[in-house]
């Protein structure tokens, strides 16, 4: 580290292809899943913040270019959540369940003049928010799914008892659904005591002061919370309709 900064260097290459493929070699031997989806992820990573870096100045210049980009990085959240939940064609739905909890929590925050209109300040926030709310959507959506798929037997005995199918669903998936929260929740809980996450040391190496720092991470974490929060009530109650991934009926 130079004056709070990361040096750019041969030293970085390293140090990063170290803990990719120290990453890539657990997952592998532990039996957690592929190592190659990791490496892939690393190196797709690093092509694309390469991209970003490049083009990111000129869209910082435009408000329509700035609007743009902020709606390909929603666009490309929806396509990656109806991915990992296991439903491409049902990415209109993900659309609503990602957009009910992002565009209000923006909304609020640029229209109250607390995140100013200026591009600089837009894209960061709008990022983390879409990119907390697509988490949030695919694993409660896909824990939703499993849980109807596990106990379907038991969603058959709820209608037999005469409770509606969107009730019976929610009686069986919502809890489990509901997990998908706990992260931002620790995450909230911990903050400044376990994790210094990374809006607030971003204002900090930018100049800004601890309390600048302080406020800014606040206000993210409390964005994420409720854009996070909406996002998987609304995916859960669309799996409950058979409007997200229909076909959850045990096989």
């Amino acid at each position: 580290m130079t004056d709070g900064a990361v040096v750019a260097g041969p030293a970085l290459v390293v140090v990063l292809v170290l803990l990719l493929a120290i990453a890539a070699v657990v997952v592998w031997l532990g039996g957690l899943g592929s190592g190659r989806s990791v490496l892939v992820a690393g190196v797709r990573a690093a092509a694309q913040l390469a991209a970003v870096s490049l083009v990111i100045v000129g869209i910082l210049r435009s408000g329509w270019l700035t609007t743009g980009f902020v709606l390909l990085m929603f666009t490309i959240a929806v396509l990656t959540a109806a991915k990992r939940i296991g439903a491409p064609r049902d990415a209109a739905w993900v659309a609503l369940a990602l957009g009910g909890g992002v565009v209000p929590v923006l909304g609020l925050v640029l229209a109250s003049g607390v995140v100013p209109l200026h591009p600089v300040a837009v894209v960061p926030i709008a990022g983390i928010v879409i990119g907390g709310a697509m988490t949030a959507t695919s694993q409660a959506a896909r824990r939703a799914v499993e849980e109807l798929r596990t106990r379907y037997g038991e969603y058959e005995a709820a209608l037999a008892l005469g409770l509606p199918q969107r009730a019976a669903a929610l009686e069986i998936c919502r809890p489990s659904a509901g997990h998908a929260l706990i992260p931002p929740l620790d995450q909230t809980r911990t903050v400044g005591l376990v994790t210094l996450p990374g809006a607030f040391v971003g204002v900090l190496l930018g100049g800004a002061g601890p309390v600048q720092a302080g406020v800014t991470q606040l206000l993210v974490l409390i964005g994420l919370l409720a854009a996070e929060s909406v996002a998987v009530l609304i995916a859960v109650e669309l799996v409950a309709f058979r409007r997200l991934h229909a076909q959850w009926r045990r096989s």
